[in-house]
């Protein structure tokens, strides 16, 4: 059962039309979200290598996705979420060398480690039919001018 769909998700994200890569929410929390995308696979994903393919590298991009909509849900109502840019990672591991190089749903899961109004250290990975395909932790800063 999804709680949210896309256009609700994107609603909450930077990140519009076609970078806009996750297609729903599984669960959410004070300190985690489950999502899943479909639209990684699409050939229009705007991250896809001239060639049409799609480094794993790319599921980092997809779990930022995951870790800004987790700040747009626990923003504090009224007001919208703190721009956010990711700053760092960490113990990134790249279990495949593509994302496209199996079909089926990605699972998406980013988990909150620690944070506060001027940042937040997340845990995420990206699984498909329970395989981990890419995980690590990321660092992102909050409320930065561009």
């Amino acid at each position: 059962m999804m709680l949210m769909d896309r256009d609700q998700i994107a609603a909450l994200i930077p990140h519009a039309g076609a970078m806009c890569l996750l297609d729903g929410v599984m669960f959410w929390d004070a300190v985690s979200v489950r999502c899943i995308s479909r639209r990684y696979a699409q050939a229009d994903n705007p991250l896809r290598r001239a060639d049409g393919t799609l480094g794993a590298a790319c599921g980092i991009e997809i779990a930022g996705q995951a870790m800004a909509l987790h700040g747009g849900l626990t923003a504090a109502p009224g007001g919208p979420p703190a721009q956010g840019y990711l700053v760092s990672l960490r113990d990134v591991r790249l279990a495949v060398a593509q994302l496209d190089a199996a079909e089926g749903e990605l699972i998406v899961e980013a988990e909150r480690l620690m944070g506060d109004a001027r940042g937040a250290t997340y845990r995420f990975a990206v699984s498909r039919e329970g395989a981990e395909l890419i995980s690590g932790r990321a660092t992102v800063l909050l409320g930065v001018a561009a």
